[in-house]
């Protein structure tokens, strides 16, 4: 968190949270009422200030004002950093705040062709443009790279042994019901004040 965020925090305290105003795209974009933020500072200052508090809201605290995000999807939106060669030794993923996230813990695909990778901070989708790269990461219980038809097949039913391999990292991949997540992993995707909450709409 910034040093000035932190300063406001301390020196005004109880500034009511604002709600409904600041949203996560599936393509880890932030908007403002259904408005794409374009303003580079801006958006590397929503970055470095993105939480998460104890009851499983996401937010952004912009100095003493703590701004609840709605999620389109998850938390986080991954991207690959590196590049992706036949064995994905160099390939990495970083979220969109720009943080690492270091070895996946699991991976689940789903039948719309998403890829969802749960890791130590989270979990989150993969950014639709990156899929047709990390799907050359992906393999069968042989160890073989995936065809076209073995992916496609992977989509409605993913087989045993289909792994996710990025780097050292080998993770077993396994099939996802997306509206099961938030529960499983102790998110709220549109976080709205209590009842009797000073807060602003």
């Amino acid at each position: 968190m910034d040093d000035i965020v932190t300063q406001a925090m301390a020196r005004w305290p109880d500034v009511p949270s604002v709600y409904g105003w600041l949203r996560l795209d599936r393509r880890g974009r932030w908007l403002i009422r259904d408005e794409p933020i374009g303003h580079r500072a801006t958006v590397e200052f929503i970055n470095r200030n993105y939480h998460r508090d104890a009851r499983g809201r996401y937010f952004f605290q912009n100095g003493p004002q703590r701004v609840f995000v709605d999620l389109d999807l998850y938390p986080f939106v991954l991207s690959l950093d590196g590049r992706v060669d036949d064995r994905c030794v160099a390939a990495s993923l970083v979220t969109h705040v720009g943080t690492a996230v270091g070895v996946p813990e699991r991976v689940w695909l789903d039948p719309q062709g998403g890829v969802s990778i749960a890791f130590g901070e989270g979990i989150g989708s993969m950014l639709d443009r990156d899929l047709p790269a990390l799907v050359e990461c992906f393999s069968d219980g042989e160890g073989r790279a995936l065809d076209t038809c073995a992916w496609e097949r992977a989509l409605a039913a993913p087989e045993p042994g289909l792994m996710l391999m990025l780097g050292e990292s080998r993770v077993p991949v396994a099939r996802l019901n997306p509206d099961t997540v938030a529960g499983a992993f102790d998110f709220v995707r549109a976080p709205r004040p209590d009842a009797g909450e000073d807060a602003c709409t």
